[in-house]
């Protein structure tokens, strides 16, 4: 599906508070937007695992009489027609789904303001603490591993700890990355919510748009989870983190290029790396 009905089909959803229930709903149809224009209510229930009255009350919070009148919205939006079947074993599809993310990732970048915008407040931010917990804990430190090399301070929490966060913001934090991924952790969501108060901006890598945290962060940078095998692929998410860095590194030139020569150098004297 093109990005344009992407963007059509979240359009439906733009301003609306949804409980975490409708959020998953809404997270459905955005991923499964043509087929689910001709599946029923309970069908579409099956499909975002949640309850059949859910769907119902989710159309009706939209503005819509039911989830009929919601789907025949959803059938203008679409064009019409079904996905195409895939061909191929359960994990062949999981992998197929991931390159169609990126596919929608790509298409996304098309337009950098968020990222750019995104990248300015984290790079200013002296230190910078990253938040990732539960899930999203290895992104997290993935992610903090790499900006420590052009950042002068850097500080993963991945652990809920409000004295960290307090510290991080003594010693002049202005901003914060948070990486929220489903099931969204409560905690992650309490962290956020304290920084805001303690008048850090949020920066947020997440699943959708619809995320819980979207509604708290000052600037979001969606990229799909898979969630066809037992447990999340978070490729789009580590590659919206890379193309984060890159943009961390292009606001800031200078300092970027300094504090890598001196990691090469200083690497490079204790011999760090086999190659």
């Amino acid at each position: 599906m093109n990005e344009g009905v992407i963007k059509s089909v979240l359009d439906l959803f733009h301003g609306a508070r949804l409980t975490p229930t409708q959020r998953r709903i809404a997270h459905c149809l955005v991923e499964h937007a043509a087929k689910a224009a001709y599946l029923s209510a309970a069908e579409v229930a099956d499909l975002a695992g949640v309850s059949q009255p859910s769907v119902t009350r989710f159309a009706i919070a939209l503005g819509y009489s039911g989830y009929p009148a919601l789907r025949r919205e959803l059938r203008d939006l679409t064009g019409g027609g079904d996905e195409p079947v895939a061909e191929g074993n359960a994990m062949q599809l999981a992998v197929r789904a991931e390159a169609v993310h990126l596919n929608r990732l790509h298409d996304q970048l098309a337009q950098l303001d968020d990222v750019e915008r995104a990248a300015r407040l984290l790079m200013n931010s002296r230190p910078l603490p990253v938040l990732g917990l539960r899930a999203a804990a290895p992104l997290a430190g993935y992610f903090g591993y790499f900006a420590a090399k052009v950042h002068p301070d850097v500080r993963v929490l991945d652990a809920p700890l409000p004295d960290r966060l307090d510290q991080a913001r003594a010693a002049g934090a202005q901003a914060m990355l948070a990486v929220v991924l489903p099931r969204y952790p409560r905690e992650s969501l309490e962290v956020i919510r304290e920084a805001r108060r303690a008048g850090l901006a949020i920066v947020a890598i997440t699943d959708s748009v619809v995320s819980p945290v979207a509604e708290l962060a000052d600037v979001v940078l969606p990229a799909a989870v898979g969630t066809q095998l037992v447990f999340d692929l978070h490729t789009g998410p580590m590659a919206m983190a890379m193309v984060l860095l890159q943009a961390m590194c292009d606001a800031a030139p200078d300092l970027a290029q300094g504090r890598l020569e001196e990691f090469e150098q200083t690497a490079a004297r204790r011999h760090v790396f086999m190659a």
